[in-house]
């Protein structure tokens, strides 16, 4: 029996650190944001059902993600402040459906994942963005029966760069877990 339980263990930890490409679970990956609002309050809000790709190799400290945020699934909890959200004042969802963050350079402080160095593009316009990683591991999932990479990453923008009027600064929060393919 102990052999078994350590085969099982080995073949996990095996088949995580092995270079592989993995679909992002649009149930588990979402894309957050917090501005202020007129020095009053802070605005919060989110974009859910994100779909991509992650490409991650540990043994050689090299990783890629794409990562489709649809302007059509933000939510704020406020569904009068979305829809005012989507309207050609703030996202211009009719025009630009959707933000994309797409990088292919992980940076790593020994073998774990520190930052990821990408693209985000907003209303057309694509500007660099450095997420820090709040976390990042990879893992076999017994529910879903399959590897598993996912982390939490965050970056200070300033959304007049991309031709917002305001706020001058955001917080931005991508969570994501994907599937080995």
């Amino acid at each position: 029996m102990k052999k078994g339980l350590l085969a099982i263990l080995l073949s996990a930890s095996v088949g995580t650190t092995a270079a592989a490409t993995y679909s992002l679970d649009p149930n588990h990956t979402n894309a957050r944001f917090a501005a202020d609002h007129h020095e009053t309050s802070t605005n919060v809000g989110g974009f859910f059902k994100l779909e991509g790709k992650l490409q991650f190799d540990p043994a050689k400290k090299t990783g890629a993600v794409d990562v489709v945020i649809p302007i059509s699934k933000l939510n704020s909890g406020n569904p009068d402040f979305d829809q005012h959200l989507k309207t050609a004042d703030f996202f211009h969802a009719e025009k630009f459906p959707e933000m994309r963050f797409v990088s292919d350079e992980f940076v790593f402080d020994g073998d774990k994942v520190k930052e990821v160095r990408g693209k985000l593009t907003i209303l057309g316009q694509t500007h660099p963005v450095t997420l820090q990683a709040k976390q990042f591991n990879c893992y076999f999932n017994d529910m879903a029966k399959k590897d598993t990479c996912g982390g939490d990453f965050a970056a200070k923008i300033q959304p007049t760069q991309w031709g917002f009027a305001a706020p001058k600064e955001a917080k931005l929060k991508i969570q994501i877990e994907a599937f080995k393919d």
